[in-house]
C-alpha cells in the first residue's frame, strides 16, 4: 500500500488516484469552494463517499508578534535589536561545538522552555534599552494568535487546493469522472454552486493516462487492422479471399466482448468443481474496457486469422490443382479441404486457449493487468472456431458465382 500510494503521488501529485485542482488567488476562497465540491462529489454515482476530502487549507494557529514602532521610538530601541533578542531567546543561537570522540555536537543557547512556552511568557522577555535599562517585550509588541494556512501549494503561479476522491469497486475511472463533471455542471447551471471570481477548477488523476491511452488506441487499432489486411492480401493476392479470412477478426472480436459480458454475470460458471468455485478460480468480476483489454484485442486480431489462413491456403491450392466444372464438384472440393484442415485448425485454437488458462487463473503480482489482456483472447478464440465453417462457405459461394458467370 505505501508503494502504491507513492506511485499515485508521483503520477498525479496528490494522495489519491483522482481529484479536482482548485486554483485561485485567495486561500480562504479556495478552501470554501473545495468544501462545496466535496459535498457534491459525495452524492455522485460511482464515487466512494468516505474517500472524498477537500483540503482544509486555513486553520493552523499562528503566533504573530507585531512590533509597535511608536513604542520603540519612545524607548529608543531599534527593530533589529528586538528581532535579535527574539531570535536568540526563542530560536537560539549556535555558541560553540563540543567534540565527543568522532562525533560533534553544536551548543545552542536560548531561553529555557518554561520562559518561552506561552504568549504570556514571551511578554516577560526583557529587551535592553538606552541607559542600560530593560523593558519587557510586552511593552514593545502585540502578541496574538491568528489562523493561517497549514501548507501553501502553488501551480502555474496560482495558489492551489485539492479535492480528493476515489471510485467504488466495479466502476471505471473515466466514467466516474464524467459523472462528477456532469453533477458539478448541473449545480452550476442551476445556480446552486457559484464559482468565485478568480477561482477555477479542473479534474486530474490517473484517469488522464487512460484518456491519453485511448487517443493512442484510436490510431493503433485501425493501423493494426490495416496491416493485417495487407499481409493477407500479399499472401493470397486476392481482395475477396483476404476479406473472407478477415471475417475471422470480426467473429473473434464479438467473442471477446461476449466473454467480457459473461465475466460480469453472477450465474456464469457459478458452481463448484473439486471443492473449488469456478468464479473464484478464474477471478470473475465485471471487466471495464481498459487499456489492457484493448491490448488483448490487438493480440487477438493477429491470432484470429490463423485458422482462416490455414483453411483458405489449402482451398486455394486445391482449386488450382483441380478446377471444378460444376457446383457439386465445388462443394465436394470445399468439404474435402475442410475435413483435411480442420484438425490443424483445432490444434492451433486449442493450444492458444490452453496457454491462456494459467494467465486467467493467476493471482500473483501483475495478474490485475494480465487477466484483462487474456480475456478477449480466450473468448475470441472460442468463438473463432466458427471461421472453420465461415471461410469454406464463403469460398464455395465465391467459386459458384464465378462458375455461373463463366457459363453465361
Amino acid at each position: 500500500q505505501p508503494i502504491e500510494t507513492r506511485l499515485v503521488m508521483l503520477q498525479t501529485g496528490m494522495r489519491a488516484p483522482m481529484g479536482i485542482k482548485v486554483k485561485g488567488q485567495d486561500l480562504q476562497e479556495i478552501e470554501s469552494f473545495g468544501v462545496q465540491l466535496e459535498g457534491i462529489l459525495k452524492q455522485v454515482e460511482g464515487v466512494k463517499p468516505q474517500a472524498v476530502f477537500a483540503d482544509r487549507i486555513v486553520g493552523k494557529p499562528y503566533l504573530l508578534i507585531d512590533i509597535d514602532r511608536d513604542r520603540l521610538v519612545r524607548y529608543g530601541v531599534t527593530i533589529e535589536a528586538v528581532q535579535r533578542v527574539l531570535s536568540i531567546a526563542i530560536g537560539g543561537i549556535p555558541l560553540t561545538e563540543t567534540i565527543e570522540g568522532r562525533e560533534r555536537y553544536g551548543v545552542r543557547v536560548r531561553y529555557p522552555r518554561e520562559l518561552r512556552d506561552s504568549p504570556e511568557d514571551l511578554k516577560n522577555i526583557y529587551i535592553p534599552v538606552e541607559g542600560g535599562n530593560q523593558v519587557p517585550l510586552g511593552e514593545l509588541v502585540n502578541i496574538r494568535y491568528e489562523q493561517g494556512p497549514q501548507v501553501i501549494k502553488s501551480e502555474d503561479t496560482f495558489l492551489i487546493g485539492y479535492v480528493l476522491f476515489d471510485k467504488t469497486e466495479g466502476n471505471a475511472e473515466v466514467d466516474v469522472v464524467e459523472n462528477a463533471q456532469q453533477a458539478i455542471q448541473e449545480q452550476i447551471d442551476n445556480g446552486k454552486l457559484i464559482v468565485p471570481k478568480g477561482v477555477s477548477f479542473a479534474f486530474t488523476g490517473t484517469y488522464e493516462n487512460q484518456l491519453r491511452a485511448e487517443e493512442t488506441l484510436l490510431v493503433v487499432v485501425p493501423l493494426a487492422l490495416i496491416i493485417i489486411f495487407l499481409i493477407l492480401y500479399f499472401q493470397f493476392r486476392s481482395v475477396s479471399t483476404s476479406l473472407m479470412v478477415f471475417t475471422g477478426i470480426a467473429v473473434a472480436f464479438s467473442g471477446g466482448f461476449i466473454m467480457i459480458w459473461l465475466y460480469g454475470q453472477d450465474w456464469f460458471l457459478n458452481f463448484n468443481f473439486l471443492g473449488e468455485n469456478m468464479r473464484d478460480l478464474f477471478q470473475m468480476h465485471p471487466i471495464n474496457l481498459s487499456v489492457a483489454v484493448w491490448v488483448g484485442f490487438i493480440a487477438l486480431f493477429g491470432i484470429a486469422t490463423d485458422d482462416g489462413v490455414v483453411m483458405a491456403t489449402y482451398l486455394t491450392q486445391a482449386f488450382k490443382r483441380n478446377t471444378p466444372k460444376n457446383i457439386q464438384e465445388i462443394q465436394n472440393a470445399v468439404v474435402e479441404a475442410g475435413e483435411k484442415r480442420i484438425r490443424p485448425c483445432l490444434m492451433t485454437t486449442a493450444t492458444t486457449i490452453l496457454a491462456l488458462l494459467p494467465i486467467l487463473t493467476a493471482t500473483g503480482r501483475g495478474s490485475d493487468i494480465m487477466i484483462p489482456m487474456a480475456i478477449p483472447g480466450f473468448g475470441g478464440m472460442l468463438i473463432a472456431l466458427i471461421t472453420l465453417f465461415v471461410v469454406p462457405v464463403l469460398y464455395a459461394w465465391q467459386k459458384e458465382i464465378q462458375l455461373k458467370r463463366a457459363n453465361r
